[in-house]
């Protein structure tokens, strides 16, 4: 069957989409669940909310989650920082920029999978054919977010630095329209607009953070959520429901896209892509020293480019009570 290609003028609403990048706006979308306890979970379109509807995981809840959505990661954590959020999910930068700037968070639950949907995307009709070719060339990328890091890491693997590179920090929406409009030679970004550009055959990958970045994302918490001992333990539950909903995707890949494309206005072909590419490889891991170690590489590549005032000791902001019997930060991820 021939696929269906996607429209560009679909193009757009992806910018409202994701998990790592700028923005500031959120909304309250809803509560689940019955008792004295609430727990305030800052989540993302088409993130935690709906793995846990879909998967039904959000039955028989003896606690209250209020959602907010927020547009990316860095905003979620500005809100945990003011304790407006008691958790969130985001990928593996954010937290380290929050941390830089002394933000109150704690990361208490990982989740590792392949960083194939991080990508270099470049334009079809582009020249470029390796990422040495990237020097002197512009390059599109969310400040901040985890494309961000893989573009540094894809870059010193080549042989090259930031600094060899003409950066333009741009979130997605603007980026989007700056590649397809050819205004910028290279796009670094994240699924599912990986997964869009390639749908919808206007551009190729050049390279991408498998092997070069952790594929690690998180849930993280309040501080002050976690010293109160009925919320903790409304977050250990939370965070059991999640795993399992995890473990469903990546069991139900067609039947989550369509639940993901709808809430999302994916388009399905792309949606399928991305979580066969990305979201169904995610396997629950623990928050242990491996995985410090790893988060602490990229706070100091960013305290180095002067991107992070000062040193970062990523350790003083994980909490390892809510790991259990899981396996080690580095378990291969799901194929």
């Amino acid at each position: 069957m021939r696929r269906r290609l996607v429209p560009a003028a679909l193009l757009l609403p992806f910018a409202l989409l994701l998990t790592a990048c700028g923005g500031s706006s959120s909304a309250r979308t809803g509560t689940d669940g019955t008792g004295s306890v609430t727990l305030d979970v800052g989540d993302q379109k088409g993130g935690s909310e709906a793995i846990l509807r879909a998967a039904g995981e959000l039955k028989d809840l003896h606690y209250k989650i209020r959602w907010s959505t927020f547009t990316s990661g860095p905003p979620l954590l500005e809100a945990v920082n003011a304790r407006a959020v008691d958790i969130g999910g985001v990928g593996n930068t954010p937290p380290v920029f929050a941390a830089g700037a002394g933000s109150k968070i704690t990361v208490v639950a990982a989740w590792h999978g392949t960083s194939r949907g991080d990508t270099v995307l470049v334009p079809n009709g582009s020249k470029l054919t390796r990422p040495q070719q990237l020097k002197g060339r512009s390059v599109a990328v969310a400040q901040g977010s985890s494309a961000h890091y893989q573009l540094v890491a894809s870059l010193k693997a080549a042989g090259l630095t930031l600094s060899d590179v003409k950066v333009r920090y741009l979130q997605p929406a603007d980026a989007l329209a700056a590649f397809t409009s050819g205004k910028v030679d290279a796009w670094a970004v994240w699924d599912p607009y990986t997964s869009q550009i390639l749908q919808a055959r206007q551009g190729r990958v050049l390279t991408t953070g498998d092997g070069i970045t952790n594929g690690l994302t998180f849930q993280v918490a309040a501080p002050a959520a976690l010293k109160d001992p009925k919320k903790a333990a409304a977050v250990k539950d939370y965070l059991a429901r999640l795993r399992r909903a995890t473990s469903w995707v990546h069991d139900h890949q067609e039947e989550w896209a369509k639940v993901w494309a709808k809430d999302t206005g994916l388009p399905y072909e792309v949606a399928l892509a991305s979580v066969k590419r990305t979201n169904a490889s995610r396997v629950p891991v623990a928050v242990d020293s491996a995985l410090v170690a790893s988060e602490q590489q990229i706070a100091d590549t960013f305290s180095e480019l002067d991107l992070i005032p000062g040193k970062v000791d990523f350790a003083d902001f994980v909490d390892r009570r809510y790991n259990g019997g899981l396996p080690p930060s580095t378990t291969p991820a799901k194929e």
